[in-house]
């Protein structure tokens, strides 16, 4: 599987890119296909294709080993998709919230691991992508200064690898520049590598959504408030 390496494209415009390619070509593939089908299959392509560019390479390379499987997983996923599309329609947007909070609450997601265990872990096998100032500096754009000033202020999450070196995790940025809100998290949160642990999984206070997606479509205060729940004291 290539690698992909952003050159300025913030991950929702690399989703959207995808998405147009996927559209044409399906039109292309297919006339008499439905548009809105078009739309919204150009649209699952790609939302994955983003997804996968923010695996770790311990999970890229997992995927890259099982190519002859993914022709029929991906027909799995695509079956389950729909059924799912068509149990909400059935059962309407709210019930369908209703259903998945009560399983979260009969079901609580297990504790993240401490900051310990996060020390003895390899970075990129957690936090996924990460690069260096120099790195963001060339294809992101994003002077040293910038990223020291962001840094200080707790406005980028920064996790030390090795002695005193600092590597940015790729997911946190948007149009060259960190989402709005990562201060506040890391504030309340504290440890910055336990804060973008909670940022990057399901959170029980935000119904199983992952918070980092939250403030990347600005939905600040609610990631803020789920923030505070969690945080210690």
């Amino acid at each position: 599987m290539s690698r992909f390496q952003p050159t300025g494209l913030g991950q929702d415009d690399f989703a959207e890119m995808v998405a147009e390619d996927v559209e044409r070509a399906l039109a292309h593939y297919d006339e008499a296909i439905n548009q809105s089908t078009v739309v919204s299959v150009g649209k699952i392509a790609g939302s994955i294709a983003s997804a996968v560019t923010l695996l770790s390479p311990k999970h890229q390379r997992a995927i890259d080993a099982i190519h002859a499987d993914l022709p029929g997983l991906a027909s799995k996923f695509v079956r389950a998709l729909a059924a799912e599309a068509a149990r909400r329609s059935e059962a309407g947007t709210a019930g369908a919230t209703n259903r998945s909070t009560a399983l979260l609450a009969e079901e609580p997601l297990p504790p993240p691991p401490q900051s310990d265990d996060l020390e003895s872990m390899l970075i990129e096998d957690w936090a996924g992508r990460v690069a260096g100032s120099t790195y963001l500096e060339e294809n992101l754009r994003i002077a040293r200064s910038t990223l020291h000033r962001w840094q200080r202020r707790g406005d980028v999450v920064a996790l030390r690898k090795g002695g005193r070196k600092h590597v940015f995790p790729l997911a946190q940025f948007v149009d060259g520049r960190p989402v709005a809100g990562i201060s506040d998290v890391q504030s309340l949160i504290g440890n910055p590598r336990l804060a973008w642990l909670w940022l990057t999984r399901p959170s029980a206070q935000l119904d199983g959504r992952i918070p980092i997606d939250l403030l990347r479509q600005d939905q600040i205060e609610d990631v803020v408030e789920a923030a505070r729940a969690f945080a210690p004291g």
